[in-house]
C-alpha cells in the first residue's frame, strides 16, 4: 500500500521539479542555467523537457501559477527559502490549507484519526 508520503515524494515532487525545469526554459534559461537554479544535473533538465523523467501532472490553476511565479523569481534572485515556495506548490496542488509551518497535511492525519475513532 503506498502512503500519502510516497505519493508525494515519487510522483508529485517530481513533476514539481520538471515542470520548474519546463518553465525556466520556456523563460528563456539555458538547460544549464536551469540546473544549476534548481541545484540538479543538467542531464536532469534534458530529461525533464525529453518527457523521460519526472511523473508528468499537468498542473492548473493557482498551483500553475506558483510555478510560474516562482521560476521567474529564481531567475531574477529573489527566492529566500525555496523549501517553503515548494512546499506551498505541493500545498496548493494537494489542494489542502497551506499549513507548512505548523506541519504540512495536518488536516490529512486529523480526519485519519477521526476515522479511525468511528
Amino acid at each position: 500500500m503506498e502512503t500519502p508520503c510516497q505519493k508525494i515524494v515519487w510522483d508529485l515532487v517530481p513533476a514539481i521539479r520538471a515542470s520548474l525545469a519546463i518553465e525556466l526554459v520556456k523563460k528563456g534559461q539555458s538547460q544549464a542555467a536551469s540546473a544549476k537554479l534548481l541545484e540538479i544535473a543538467p542531464s536532469a533538465v534534458s530529461q525533464y523537457i525529453s518527457g523521460k523523467r519526472g511523473y508528468r501532472i499537468e498542473f492548473q490553476g493557482e498551483t500553475k501559477e506558483l510555478i510560474e511565479k516562482l521560476a521567474q523569481d529564481l531567475i531574477e534572485n529573489r527566492v529566500d527559502d525555496f523549501v517553503a515556495r515548494i512546499c506551498e506548490i505541493c500545498v496548493s496542488a494537494r489542494g489542502i490549507e497551506n499549513r507548512c509551518n505548523n506541519g504540512c497535511g495536518q488536516e490529512e492525519h486529523a480526519e485519519d484519526e477521526t476515522e479511525d475513532k468511528t
